[in-house]
């Protein structure tokens, strides 16, 4: 009995450093994974882009990749539904960027914090 419990806390000791620190065996499969998914993402975009519509896109991954990346998705959602007829081009690439930005547009807000002066008459001075 007390070998048995032996063991499993040696497992689950096991489990959690693993964890802790990271399997070496799944962090290979979790690249491979994402290496994967990254070449089908890229090969769905070259089928639904034209050239120069493609150069744009990676001009503007260079500079904002969150934006590109939120377009990128924007595409392939559109093409897995059907709703693309042929080669975009770099003018409905500039199109839906239009319309990503306006989704995604900040309003920026200016907040006055006042403080109080350390001198100030309300209080007493002992």
């Amino acid at each position: 009995m007390a070998d048995e419990e032996l063991e499993a806390l040696r497992q689950q000791r096991l489990a959690e450093l693993q964890a802790k620190h990271g399997d070496p065996s799944s962090d290979a499969s979790q690249q491979e994974a994402k290496q994967r998914e990254a070449e089908i993402r890229n090969t769905i975009l070259a089928q639904v882009l034209d050239q120069a519509a493609r150069a744009r896109l990676s001009n503007l991954a260079l500079v904002k990749p969150d934006k590109a990346k939120a377009v990128e998705n924007y595409l392939i959602q559109m093409a897995r539904f059907g709703q693309l007829a042929g080669k975009v081009s770099e003018q409905g690439l500039i199109e839906i960027l239009e319309k990503v930005s306006q989704q995604t547009e900040k309003k920026t807000t200016v907040k006055f914090n006042r403080r109080k002066v350390l001198d100030s008459d309300e209080e007493d001075d002992y």
